[in-house]
């Protein structure tokens, strides 16, 4: 089980890691009472941070089962998008940049 958490690229550092933080606790307090989440704390709960470009960003919104975070600083600009965790992913998530 993996919760991903997907990063605008064009967002400043800084603020990619308070997204990025903000972004995995809202998931959980979004789905913490699903089996999913359940299932994910009951093992090592992987989270994966990924990069991604304004088109990926907007395409993976499509995904069901998410939470977008924005960022008053940055004009409520739309800053990163945490996953409820799962097992199977969509393709296209095995392809986007670990953010390094």
């Amino acid at each position: 089980m993996k919760m991903y958490i997907l990063i605008r690229e064009s967002v400043p550092l800084g603020f990619a890691m308070l997204g990025a933080a903000h972004a995995s606790m809202a998931c959980y307090l979004k789905f913490k009472d699903s089996p999913e989440v359940t299932a994910w704390l009951s093992g090592p709960f992987y989270k994966v941070v990924c990069k991604v470009g304004d088109a990926e960003f907007e395409r993976a919104k499509e995904t069901p089962d998410n939470v977008v975070l924005t960022e008053s600083a940055l004009g409520n600009m739309e800053i990163a998008i945490a996953f409820k965790p799962r097992e199977e992913w969509p393709r296209a998530f095995k392809f986007f940049r670990l953010y390094r």
